[in-house]
């Protein structure tokens, strides 16, 4: 690999500056380091890759692991079936 470098100002929106910095911090990156990431791969598959992400949870999914996190932790009491027949004998009580 050369170390031949060349610098390239952009314009971005500062809110997209903030977050993109933060994700790829967040994967042990720069912002130098992920843009030369996404043009090296551009290159190799030929146009604009956009297979690598970091899905954020929606607002219902973050209750849901909160929920769960405090059925592990025992604060919120929760019944167990062994089978479906079981759970829908218990509902139809």
């Amino acid at each position: 690999m050369s170390n031949n470098t060349s610098a390239i100002n952009i314009n971005v929106d500062s809110n997209v500056k903030k977050e993109a910095t933060e994700l790829f911090n967040s994967l042990g990156l720069n912002m130098s380091t992920a843009i030369n990431l996404f043009l090296r791969k551009s290159i190799n598959e030929g146009g604009i890759p956009f297979e690598l992400k970091n899905p954020k949870p929606t607002r219902e999914l973050k209750r849901a692991l909160k929920e769960a996190k405090k059925i592990e932790n025992g604060e919120i009491k929760s019944k167990g079936y062994h089978n479906i027949d079981e759970l829908f004998e218990d509902l139809n009580k």
